[in-house]
């Protein structure tokens, strides 16, 4: 859907940042420590697996979407960048620890509780900052934006209600992954831009505008569901 709708931009930059905010939300930074708080450590747990999922996709498909100005035949190099990831590496070596049972060491379990602790008052810390240097104008804003924070914020959220409950998926689960789905454009839009050297005003004014409207759109896709 995002293809079709972002995909004839000739901005390659806009292209970029409309197609990637569109598709993938700021399901670890925001999605966890609201599935934490409000469905404590069973829907910490699919929320978990879905994050697995998110981060396997933006590190893959949302990595490439940036290296379409790449030659053809830099195909292997960018394939091999995306592979050893440290995100993806990380997620992989976490499924096997999952997998083979394999629990850390004491302190290095302790130290690895103290980072995760942090989490949500450093991801809520990023999102603030980005708010408050956010300089908002209508050249900035302009119709493409607006169309990706519907597919963000509502759209593709609503998409996924109907997924899974085709699915027959119900409960915790349901409201979990829907939360996850349901989030504003990830942060890791403004990253990638720059590191393909784009300007990064429209990324921050996605993320930003996307931030703010969800504190409406979650409860109205979950007043949705219920319909």
């Amino acid at each position: 859907i995002s293809k079709i709708a972002f995909g004839r931009i000739s901005n390659i930059n806009l292209r970029r940042i409309t197609q990637y905010g569109s598709i993938y939300s700021n399901a670890g930074f925001m999605g966890v420590p609201l599935t934490s708080a409000l469905f404590g450590n069973s829907g910490v747990f699919f929320a978990v697996a879905s994050l697995a999922g998110f981060n396997i996709f933006s590190w893959t498909h949302g990595v490439s979407l940036f290296k379409t100005g790449k030659k053809t035949t830099d195909r292997w190099q960018n394939f091999r960048e995306i592979i050893l990831n440290p995100n993806i590496v990380a997620i992989f070596v976490g499924l096997l620890f999952f997998v083979a049972s394999f629990q850390l060491p004491g302190p290095a379990n302790e130290v690895v509780k103290y980072i995760s602790s942090i989490n949500t008052p450093l991801s809520m810390i990023v999102i603030g900052n980005s708010l408050g240097n956010i300089k908002i104008n209508r050249q900035l804003v302009d119709w493409h934006l607006w169309l990706a924070l519907f597919f963000r914020n509502v759209l593709f959220p609503m998409i996924a209600i109907m997924v899974l409950q085709l699915l027959t998926i119900s409960g915790v689960a349901l409201y979990t992954t829907v939360l996850m789905a349901a989030c504003p454009a990830a942060g890791l839009v403004v990253l990638f831009t720059l590191q393909a050297y784009g300007d990064t005003s429209p990324a921050v004014a996605l993320m930003s505008l996307s931030t703010i409207l969800s504190l409406v759109t979650i409860p109205l896709v979950f007043a949705l569901m219920k319909i």
